[in-house]
Parts: C-alpha cells; sequence; structure tokens
C-alpha cells in the first residue's frame, strides 16, 4: 500500500557549499570546505551528501557554491553522480537567507517542497520520515535536530558530592539545528533577499506555529566537518563501523 504522504515527499534539494572552511585550513588552502575529502573514503564531503540525498529519492540538486567555486564545480562535473547537479554561484554575498533564496530560484519544480542542506554535514537518516513528519505537522520549514557529543568527558556524581562515573564525549542535553530542512513550496517567497533567514524566517515561522524540529533518530549518525579534529574523529567512527 502506498504511504500517503509520499507525494508530499521531496525530490529535490539545495546543498549549500560556499563556506570559506577556515578551520578546516590547510584542507582548504586549495578547496572549498565540502570537497575536503573523509579520511578512508577518497570521497569529498558532498559526495557522500549527494549520495545520501540520491538514496532518500531525490533525483535533482542545486548546489550553491561560493569560495573557490571552480574547484567544485570541476569535481562535479567530472564525478559519476547518482542525480541530476546544477550549480549557481552568487555574483555579490546575499547572506544565508538570501543565498537560499537565490540557489532555491533554480530548483526544477518550484511548486513542489524541497530539501536542504549545509554542505559541511556528513550524516545518516531517513529523510523520507523527516518529509512524512513535516507533512503530518502542516510545517512550512521543519529542521532536523540533533544532540551531538560534547567534546569533553563528563563526570557524574550522586546526592552527597561523591563522583561516581565518568562518560566520555555523552551527547548534549539540548538539541541543535542540525543543517538539514524540508521546506514546504511558499518557503522560498518567505525568505529575505539579503540577509540571515535565522534571524528573520525561521522567527516568523515559530510565532505562526509553522516552524517544525524533527530530533533524529536514535543511532543516527550525524557530524558537522567544521575542524581538522572533526575529520578525525569521522575517520575513527568510519574505522569503528566498520570493524
Amino acid at each position: 500500500m502506498t504511504h500517503p504522504n509520499v507525494a508530499a515527499r521531496p525530490t529535490q534539494a539545495v546543498v549549500l557549499a560556499g563556506g570559506q572552511g577556515s578551520r578546516l585550513r590547510p584542507y582548504t588552502d586549495d578547496r572549498p570546505k565540502p570537497m575536503v575529502e573523509i579520511p578512508g573514503t577518497g570521497t569529498p564531503i558532498i559526495g557522500h551528501q549527494l549520495n545520501w540525498l540520491a538514496e532518500e529519492g531525490v533525483t535533482d540538486v542545486v548546489v550553491s557554491c561560493g569560495h573557490l567555486a571552480e574547484v567544485l564545480q570541476k569535481w562535479l562535473a567530472t564525478a559519476e553522480l547518482p542525480l541530476s547537479v546544477t550549480t549557481v554561484v552568487e555574483t555579490e554575498p546575499l547572506g544565508r537567507g538570501g543565498g537560499l533564496k537565490y540557489a532555491a530560484a533554480h530548483l526544477p519544480r518550484p511548486d513542489r517542497p524541497w530539501y536542504a542542506t549545509n554542505g559541511d554535514i556528513w550524516t545518516r537518516f531517513s529523510l523520507r520520515d523527516m518529509a512524512d513528519f513535516h507533512t503530518e505537522r502542516d510545517a512550512v520549514a521543519t529542521l532536523a535536530l540533533a544532540r551531538p557529543r560534547i567534546p569533553w568527558g563528563a563526570v557524574r556524581t550522586d546526592g552527597f558530592g561523591h563522583i561516581t562515573d565518568f562518560i566520555e564525549a555523552p551527547p548534549s542535553t539540548v538539541e541543535i539545528n542540525a543543517g538539514v530542512y524540508v521546506f514546504s513550496p511558499e518557503f522560498r517567497d518567505l525568505l529575505p533577499d539579503r540577509g540571515d533567514h535565522e534571524r528573520a524566517t525561521f522567527p516568523r515561522l515559530a510565532r505562526e506555529r509553522k516552524l517544525a524540529g524533527f530530533p533524529l533518530p536514535q543511532g543516527s549518525y550525524w557530524r558537522a566537518i567544521d575542524t581538522v579534529k572533526d575529520l578525525t574523529e569521522a575517520a575513527k567512527e568510519l574505522d569503528a563501523d566498520r570493524a
């Protein structure tokens, strides 16, 4: 039997890949952050993203380029990709919201919902489930929510101040924006031409109860690749999964 929400699941996506990635130097001296390879895979971050999007039913992607755009465009032009990819480059800085709006204008089906993801995220979870969650709540925008592991060990104590346990890199107790989104068609018109949608569009939708948060299912893999340490940790986690 066909799930009633199948028709509402997006088949198109925007990948925001314009960041400079200064905290990932020297890896980003000659390439944009999404082109940095996960050690041990031979594939850049964006390659993992595109494969994941294709597995989740996406057929068309618009990649918003910026810093060293030509490096990313050259790789996209020569790689064997499982979906259709178009690239756009901002001729002037538009901010995160303006850049998202500019990229979304190039989606092939403007009257249909769409996904968006930050170009420095490496994750695996069911986008189909997230799309169904979005539809069931009649949301205009839905954010994936993660509980990343904090980079320090934690200490557990009893009511008398005795230390009872040590926990290595425990998950955060609060949820954060995971950088993966589902948007209804009307969301694009709510975005600013310039500026940051997280300071304007999202708060407005939250007040109207049209902004939803999808907690990543327990056991889902999620990591933002911001620093050299993140690359090292991602490689360790990959090795652990293979073991």
